[in-house]
């Protein structure tokens, strides 16, 4: 007679493997942290579990997973609205984050685990300030997370200077090497706030560690603009001239590019973040991701921070991600929900250098599942499994979510936080950004 830890059953299960494998009346089998199992209930009939997950006649599916945030930007949720990327960032944006430290860092980064959580995300990609801060959040949400201290030229609030920034960097990796859950990555911001010297050394320190190299690539025209006044070159031509594009480097946004950077991009393997509600609220414009796909193009879903979203919902920015390219081609047979379901799992691993691990339900990966809740008025009747994820479920039809084997949440309650206090937490620090 079989025994598990965990018997997730009477869910239809959705693995978004290689072969798109569905198993109706299906049933997940997890041991310690990993899937030990996979297949009909009928096959489990026998099976002992210390824990079972009733599904409901729900969906059994992998945790959604978002490729770029900046988690503790919860702090600042609604701050400055409807303005521009470039005035946004510097005249309410960069103000702000002067006067974080590791405990507001730490506070806004578990209010962003909570709701990732309870909309279905298990794991998350985040740069932002005072990193370790946010690993020590994910680590106690319970949370998969990739984490890299936000690197630029001009002085952090955290580090100071660059070659601080390099030495917090590292330290980062040699106290992360080893967890289960959290994966160092180096994170220059962006091309227009990095030099040469300091995107070569960043590049460096990725390629010592073989750790994922993540930065902002061609967000807007004027970005896009003011590489080419200042170096002849694209954004992305700027960074092969550099000789930073590899297979571990995840290029987010990606919204101003040639035929010539998606073959650069293609030709080195590198991988893209798609942010298209982030995009959409600046104004920033729509990333060519239907043309990266057809080249090639790895490509995985994020909402990047609450302050240019508003929120960490990746059914939300699934909705987006297939509409908004229907809409600005003209074209509704683009991005079909199948492929937007990839994006937000087993495609946003490979982005992130996870696909061994996580993004797909899979005997010997680990059990990071979410499961859906089904039984909705806006989710009956259900024809099409990956048209009702994309165009009809929410981040609030999540019931239940396992990472690496542990459940975190289950009928709504998360177990890793006490949530009012997370809140509370947070709403002190909006008290103190209010008075100044």
């Amino acid at each position: 007679m079989p025994s598990f830890d965990t018997l997730v059953t009477n869910g239809t299960v959705l693995t978004v493997d290689g072969q798109d494998t569905i198993i109706e009346n299906g049933a997940v089998a997890i041991s310690g942290d990993t899937i030990a199992d996979i297949g009909p209930v009928s096959k489990f009939s026998d099976a002992e579990a210390e824990t079972r997950i009733d599904a409901r006649g729900g969906v059994i599916m992998p945790g959604l997973i978002n490729t770029h945030t900046h988690a503790a930007m919860t702090c600042f949720r609604g701050l400055a609205d409807d303005l521009d990327l470039m005035t946004w960032l510097n005249h309410y944006i960069f103000p702000a984050e002067a006067r974080l430290n590791a405990d507001k860092v730490y506070a806004g980064a578990l209010l962003a685990c909570a709701e990732m959580i309870l909309s279905g995300t298990t794991c998350f990609s985040d740069m932002y300030l005072f990193e370790d801060a946010v690993a020590e959040a994910a680590k106690a949400a319970g949370v998969r997370a990739v984490v890299g201290e936000v690197l630029y030229d001009f002085p952090s609030p955290n580090y100071g200077e660059i070659e601080n920034g390099f030495a917090y960097t590292e330290d980062l990796m040699s106290k992360w090497r080893d967890d289960p859950l959290i994966t160092v990555a180096v994170e220059p911001h962006s091309t227009y706030l990095c030099a040469p010297d300091l995107l070569e050394r960043a590049a460096a320190i990725s390629d010592e560690n073989q750790a994922p190299l993540i930065i902002h690539v061609a967000e807007t025209e004027s970005e896009a603009e003011k590489i080419r006044s200042a170096y002849g070159k694209s954004p992305v031509g700027y960074l092969a001239n550099v000789g930073v594009l590899s297979p571990r480097l995840v290029a987010c946004h990606c919204v101003v590019l040639s035929d010539a950077d998606i073959a650069l991009l293609k030709d080195n393997n590198v991988k893209v973040s798609h942010n298209p509600e982030s995009n959409m609220k600046l104004a920033s414009g729509v990333s060519p991701v239907p043309k990266l796909l057809d080249a090639g193009v790895c490509v995985g879903l994020g909402t990047d921070g609450c302050t240019s979203n508003n929120d960490l919902d990746m059914f939300a920015e699934m909705d987006m991600a297939a509409k908004i390219h229907k809409v600005s081609r003209l074209d509704p047979t683009l991005m079909d929900a199948k492929t937007v379901v990839r994006m937000a799992t087993t495609d946003a691993a490979r982005v992130l250098g996870l696909d061994k691990q996580t993004g797909s339900l899979e005997v010997g990966k680990k059990a990071d599942l979410i499961v859906i809740d089904t039984q909705k008025p806006h989710l009956t009747p259900m024809y099409n499994i990956y048209s009702h994820l994309v165009y009809a479920a929410g981040g609030g039809d999540v019931a239940a979510a396992m990472i690496n084997g542990r459940l975190i949440m289950k009928d709504r309650a998360l177990f890793s936080m006490d949530v009012e206090k997370v809140m509370a937490d947070v709403n002190q620090i909006a008290d103190e950004v209010r008075s100044s």
